[in-house]
């Protein structure tokens, strides 16, 4: 046997993401083996006294042939009801295998929603570490039957990554179809795998692929590998590889790719404003204001913007643009939408001057800002 990874034996509180087309039979309807096989090496960790909580695919394909499916659905309405249907058949084969293990699940169902609104972000965070203070176990997935387009996470994989950070676990673990990242297509002889991921050049030259749909799933590597960006950028270390390796990787056994996490973690406050937020509008910044506030992390003042765009209100999330419209950071403004087009290009002291003294502040402020 190999080296044995310490972070993975050393961490306590553990978050799972497992796929569809890890848990369901080709024909859509939910393969036992295969979630018995997850649920015992599960119920292992929990037996051991690890706080788990579980983020699974599964409902909509789940749905699939008790609604005589043949193929995941395109349209929207069709997706809700299949996930209507799934969501029931999948928590029921959870609750009865835990069961087994003497574990009781809860089920937690999310939008995009409700991590990106804070207060929303705050009683997901509350009813997690209720459950887990109870001693069961969590099932999170998106709450498919009612999410729309604009409300959708469009993968379990980043759902995954900001459910590591709202329960602030020490280990994240993506269970895929595929044992690793390659630098490759894993299929042709030529692509080896990547065991370990330190720092983003590491990734340098690597085929990631795209987020495209297969099979019964909607992931790719490309969302496994930003997910663990997001992981391991708050400071959680992250290991990718197959679910039948599940076991062997939660061991410590040096399989799969384990991506290390930052040597610092950001404050919840500002990796919640760089991943959980969903931007309300545009500020367009001047170069002087680009390099102000990217180089010498200053406050952005109104003399700094060229141009606005969305609507939004004081205290929303909004992206700071380049001249070429590329997001370099997301910050929480100081003013309406509708105030903001008088005040660009003018100095504070000149707002204050002819506005009044409540005018003389800045636009987002460097405690609200974050570079993306």
């Amino acid at each position: 046997m190999g080296r044995v990874r310490e972070e993975v034996t050393g961490a306590r509180r553990i978050v799972v993401k497992v796929g569809s087309s890890s848990l369901t039979t080709a024909d859509g309807g939910i393969d036992d083996l295969r979630v018995d096989t997850l649920v015992d090496v599960l119920g292992k960790l929990a037996a051991q006294g690890r706080e788990v909580v579980l983020v699974s695919s599964g409902a909509i394909a789940a749905g699939l042939a008790p609604l005589s499916l043949r193929r995941r659905p395109r349209d929207l309405a069709t997706q809700q009801a299949a996930a209507s249907v799934g969501q029931g058949l999948l928590i029921g084969r959870y609750a009865a295998g835990f069961a087994r293990h003497g574990l009781t699940v809860g089920q937690v169902l999310l939008t995009a929603d409700d991590v990106t609104r804070r207060v929303h972000y705050r009683n997901a965070h509350r009813t997690l570490r209720k459950l887990l203070d109870f001693g069961a176990l969590p099932i999170v997935n998106e709450n498919d039957t009612v999410a729309t387009e604009e409300i959708r996470f469009g993968d379990n994989d980043r759902l995954a990554a900001l459910v590591a950070a709202l329960v602030q676990a020490d280990l994240l673990v993506l269970l895929s179809d595929v044992d690793a990242l390659y630098t490759g297509d894993p299929a042709d002889a030529g692509s080896r795998r990547i065991t370990s991921v330190r720092t983003e050049s590491d990734l340098f030259g690597i085929a990631i692929g795209s987020a495209g749909k297969a099979g019964v799933g909607t992931g790719g590597m490309v969302t496994k590998v930003e997910a663990a960006r997001i992981a391991t950028g708050f400071g959680i270390p992250v290991v990718l590889t197959a679910a039948p390796l599940a076991g062997e990787a939660l061991n410590g056994d040096e399989i799969g790719t384990f991506f290390h996490a930052a040597q610092t973690r950001p404050t919840a406050r500002l990796f919640w404003l760089a991943h959980a937020t969903a931007p309300r509008g545009r500020l367009h910044l001047d170069p002087g204001a680009v390099a102000a506030v990217v180089a010498r992390r200053k406050s952005l003042l109104p003399a700094g913007i060229t141009a606005v765009d969305g609507s939004f209100a004081a205290g929303d999330p909004v992206d700071l643009v380049d001249a070429s419209g590329a997001p370099v950071a997301r910050g929480l403004v100081n003013y309406d939408a509708v105030e903001l087009p008088a005040l660009l290009g003018r100095s504070t002291p000149e707002l204050a001057a002819t506005l009044g003294p409540g005018y003389e502040r800045e636009v987002v402020h460097r405690d609200d800002l974050v570079l993306l």
